[in-house]
């Protein structure tokens, strides 16, 4: 089918919104430091076509589609639907967003009892952030790891802990951020307590025998999203 018999009808059946394969385009255009002209033109199409293309959506033209995916190197799917297993922020702010701090018993409420947390512990050359999964036991967060794992902060190491979530829909969130001291768990009663409190086995799997608690100093959080609702549910 040419580039004249097209019909906006056709789009109708698009598998995704134009509005977002429109930003994609622009996003990975700038990316590759490639002017949207020229990505029509080695997609063989005309400036005015890639327009109407991204005007009426993946369905006015499927085979233009993955020409120019092919140019941007995407896959159609990426371009199409977005990739399912990219990090979260991609969409534009909020309207009229706003951020407001989080009182301390508002983080250990968004903490929960569990979860998967972020670790930052000092490292040989920089500092380390690390994925765990976490317990929360009284004030105080709780991991496993192995003894000699990249996680197994020294007693007394100065850590940081940090949870959040990403609303994407709503361009919102929470963060929470705990820095203390990190503590090694020894007395086999605590051992079995912490046990008792978690929620299944680390994600990362093997042998984790070791707990190490942080112990807070400072418990700080913010709350980030439309100024028509104070909570979100996504971290900044």
């Amino acid at each position: 089918m040419n580039e004249t018999t097209r019909t906006p009808a056709a789009a109708e059946q698009a598998a995704g919104h134009p509005d977002d394969i429109a930003r994609r385009v622009v996003s990975r255009c700038r990316q590759l430091g490639l002017g949207q002209d020229e990505a029509a033109a080695r997609a063989g199409m005309s400036p005015r076509y890639l327009g109407q293309l991204l005007d009426f959506g993946p369905g006015f033209d499927p085979g233009a589609v993955f020409r120019l995916a092919r140019v941007l190197g995407l896959s159609r799917a990426d371009l199409v639907e977005g990739r399912a297993d990219a990090p979260p922020g991609r969409a534009p702010a909020a309207a009229r967003a706003r951020m407001l701090r989080l009182t301390e018993q508002e983080c250990w409420d968004r903490l929960g009892t569990h979860g998967v947390g972020r670790l930052a512990l000092p490292g040989e050359r920089f500092p380390l952030v690390l994925p765990v999964n976490y317990t929360v036991d009284g004030t105080t967060v709780a991991y496993r790891t192995a003894d000699f794992g990249a996680a197994a902060a020294a007693v007394g190491d100065g850590v940081a802990f940090e949870v959040d979530r990403i609303d994407e829909h709503r361009s919102s969130g929470w963060s929470v951020l705990l820095g203390g001291r990190a503590e090694r768990v020894q007395d086999p009663e605590a051992e079995r307590r912490l046990v008792e409190l978690a929620v299944g086995e680390p994600w990362a799997g093997g042998h984790r025998a070791l707990w190490i608690r942080v112990v807070p100093e400072t418990v700080t959080g913010r709350v980030v999203g439309p100024a028509d609702g104070r909570d979100g549910g996504a971290g900044p």
